[in-house]
Order: structure tokens, then sequence, then C-alpha cells
């Protein structure tokens, strides 16, 4: 109940000078990861397109969460899940206003990605994923640049507490 309790001093902590830049940087995320999926959506739906050896865009749509886990046919999963999504969101939010300069910028690369994947799950109910990554028959998971942010957020989380004293 603290996330509650506190909203008027987060709702005051949030428009604070300093999270303008991280509120941008979550928009610009959002915004690059919009791009892409657009660009996509209207140049590639029918077919596959090879850039290079290692390289292909074939757009999927993934009804899961990341590299498709917890793909389901039922509305019920899908919005439970759906609705998970947006409290984490809620959460890292909260975090992210709670947090230091370096710590905001990692829970802004995770909250641009997420926003990007919510708003898929909400307009199309499904996520677009078109970067293909391959070597000859192995094939990684289909993923989209809003992954890319996520992954990449959480993996910085992660180096920063392998080195960050306490």
């Amino acid at each position: 109940m603290i996330f509650f309790g506190n909203y008027k001093k987060m709702k005051i902590d949030f428009l604070k000078k300093e999270n303008i830049f991280y509120l941008i940087f979550i928009l610009t995320i959002f915004i690059l990861d919009r791009c892409s999926k657009i660009l996509v959506i209207n140049n590639f739906n029918k077919k596959e397109y090879f850039i290079n050896d290692y390289l292909n865009i074939d757009l999927i749509w993934n009804t899961g969460v990341g590299f498709g886990l917890l793909s389901s046919g039922t509305s019920l999963i899908y919005n439970t899940i759906t609705f998970l999504i947006i409290m984490i969101i809620f959460v890292l939010i909260y975090v992210a206003i709670r947090s230091k300069y370096l710590d905001k910028l990692i829970f802004s690369l995770i909250i641009g990605g997420a926003l990007g994947n919510l708003f898929d799950r909400i307009t199309y109910n499904a996520v677009p994923d078109f970067i293909d990554l391959h070597y000859n028959n192995f094939h990684w998971f289909v993923f989209n640049i809003a992954d890319i942010f996520i992954t990449l957020g959480v993996a910085l989380y992660f180096m920063k507490g392998f080195f960050e004293k306490n």
C-alpha cells in the first residue's frame, strides 16, 4: 500500500526537472519501436525479406510474452498476462522515480520497451516481432526493437549488480 499512499508525492517527483529527461528517453524508445513496427507491418506483412546470411525481416505475431512464451489461444490467459504486464510497468515506474540516475536510465530502457509492446498487445492483440537472427539452420527467437531495449535494460541491471558495492 506504500505505492498508493505516496501517490501525491510520486506525482510531484515524477514531474521534477531531473525526471523529464528520462520521460523523454522513454518516449523516444517508444516512438522508435512504433516507427519500426509500422514500417515492417506496412512493407513486410506477407513475405520474408532476406537481408544477409545472418539477418532476415520476418513478421510474426506473438500473443505470448518474450520469445513467445505463454502463448495461448484463450482470451483469459492473454488478458491476465496483459494485466500483469500493466502492473509490472506501474511498479517499474514507481521504482524508477525513487531510484538514482543510473538506475533511472536502466529502468527507462525497460519501461520504454515494455510500453511499446503493451501498446501492440492492446491495439493488435499481439506483438509484431520481425528481427530474425540466424546462422545456417539455427534461428534465434524472432524479436523487435522493444525487446532489444528491454533485454538491454535487464542485462545492464544485472551487470550493475555484479559491479556495485553495497
